[in-house]
Formats: C-alpha cells, structure tokens, sequence
C-alpha cells in the first residue's frame, strides 16, 4: 500500500501524525516557560534545559533498560537547571536573560561533553497509542500512533490553566509575578516563589527533552533540538501566557514542521527543506506580529522583564 490509496487525504493526514509528533516537544516547554514567566521571570535558558533532558533521559534509559526512568531522570535534570537559574536571578542586579543565555550554552555544552558514550548505544522506546488499529492502510496506523506524552501534555495544560485559576498556588504565582511589591505586602517571598516556578518549568522542559530522544526521532545527537527551546519562548507570547492556547499554538509550530515531510511521503519532494523551515519562519513572524508594545503584552506579567 502507498500514499495514493488515500488520494488527497495522505497530506492532510500526514500533517496531522506529525503535527502531534513534532508539537510534543513544544507543548512540554512551553508549558514549563509559561510557569516560569507567570511569576515573574522568564528564561531562556530551557534550550539548554531541553538538549541535557534529553541526552540525561537517553543515558538513564540505556543503562537501566527503562524508558521511565529516563523521562524521570530527564525531568530532575530539568529541574535542576531551573533551580539553578532561579537561585542565581534571585541575587542583587543578576538579569535573568543573561543567565538563561549563560545556562543554554552550559546545558547545551555538557549534554555534548556527557553524551558522546551514547550516540551509538540504543535505548528503549517510549510506549505509543496505537490509535489507527481500526483501519488496515499503514498510513493511517502510523499517523494515529500518538506517543504517551503526548495526552500527558494535554492533561498538564488543564491542570496548568485550573492551578492559575482555581488554586492558592497559581494564585500565588500569579500575585508574585504581577507585582512583587504586592507580593512582599501580602507576606510572601517572591525570589522563593519565583525560584520554585523555575525549577518546576525545568522538568517540564527537561520531559520535552526525553520525549525527543526516547520516542521522536528516538535517539541521541548533538543536533536533536533544532532550536525548539527557544522557539517556545515566542510561542508563548503568542498563546498570551494562556496553558490551554499553547497546546494550540504547539500543535500550529508542530504542525508547520510537518508539512515538508508530509509533502514528501506523497511524492512532492521540490521545496522539501524550504518547509521544513517554516517553524522559523512562524517564530520570526510571531515576534514580528507581537512587537508593538500596546499588543505584545497585552496578558504579560507585570514582573516579566520583557513587559518593562
């Protein structure tokens, strides 16, 4: 069987398997960068985050032989990289993109250093949903294989958008990253807070990491990021800070990222790199779109050094 049993529908379908694909990565950390940028600090560091995540899951899960434990792994380290870039923003006259842009080149650098071991090595994959067991076309299966992280993102942005709603915590985040004069009045200790939110959005870009390496493309290299950590930093001022929006808004980057392999498994292989630089292009139009002050922030954090 081949991609014209399904005439026209193969592009629409193939766009729609690797828009869940591509997107997971984006959801993961853009949900961590949201996090981090409603209390009051934005880093843009989680590039760095993302690449250790992955090459620290990869490692965990070949010398374990347990997927899981790779994406926990990845997720501490995560974590400890927000902790540390929460820590370091928290002293007297330290600007928070400086740091996040010190600690993706770190992150980035000792993903290089610790993971040339396991470039060759092969982990074991993390589990899939089959969801197109209904129909008999390959195409259809391999479309609907949706990666388990992939719903475990979807049910993190609810979450994520009922905690800022309903909760003392995401009120108390939202509170510290409007204003931390506010903040200090009610009692509260904004560089804690703000420090916990970091680490928090780590792990979470440190989960986009494992997903990356454990499932989609499914291996380790020094290349496997392709900039997505920072692309989700503009793609949350696109979703305007919103958890749900950016479970939208990943699934347009993912979505642009998968139109040139779509095109290609149809048989149209002219322009096959030109589109795969269209999550670029969307990044560059986005910040084009939101860079009038009066839009851009409309929603933005008080505390958020971009919003000053």
């Amino acid at each position: 069987m081949n991609g014209t049993e399904l005439g026209l529908w193969a592009i629409p379908l193939a766009i729609l398997g690797g828009a869940i694909r591509v997107s997971t990565p984006f959801l993961f950390v853009s949900l961590g960068e949201v996090l981090t940028e409603r209390s009051g600090r934005i880093n843009l560091g989680l590039e760095g985050t993302l690449v250790f995540g992955a090459m620290s899951g990869y490692a965990i899960a070949c010398v374990t032989g347990l997927p899981w434990a790779g994406v926990l792994a990845a997720a501490g380290a995560g974590s400890l990289f927000g902790l540390v870039h929460g820590l370091v923003c928290s002293l007297p006259r330290v600007n928070d993109i400086a740091v996040g842009i010190s600690l993706m080149l770190l992150g980035t650098g000792l993903a290089y250093f610790f993971g040339k071991p396991f470039i060759q090595p092969v982990a074991p994959d993390l589990p899939a949903l089959e969801l197109g067991w209904w129909s008999d076309l390959p195409q259809v299966q391999a479309a609907l294989r949706v990666n388990v992280l992939f719903p475990v993102g979807i049910l993190a942005a609810l979450l994520l958008w009922w905690m800022f709603r309903a909760t003392r915590i995401g009120l108390l985040v939202r509170v510290v990253g409007d204003s931390t004069d506010a903040a200090r009045a009610m009692g509260l200790r904004p560089a804690f807070i703000r420090t916990l939110a970091t680490a928090a959005g780590g792990a979470f870009a440190g989960v986009g990491g494992a997903y990356l390496s454990l499932f989609y493309p499914g291996s380790w290299n020094e290349g496997i990021s392709s900039g997505q950590g920072l692309m989700a930093v503009a793609l949350v001022i696109f979703a305007r800070w919103n958890p749900i929006a950016c479970l939208g808004a990943a699934l347009l980057f993912g979505g642009a990222g998968a139109l040139g392999p779509a095109l290609q498994s149809v048989g149209i292989p002219d322009g096959y790199y030109l589109f795969y630089a269209m999550p670029y292009v969307m990044t560059l139009g986005v910040l084009i779109a939101t860079s009038s002050p009066g839009r851009a922030m409309a929603g933005a954090p008080g505390e958020l050094s971009i919003s000053k």
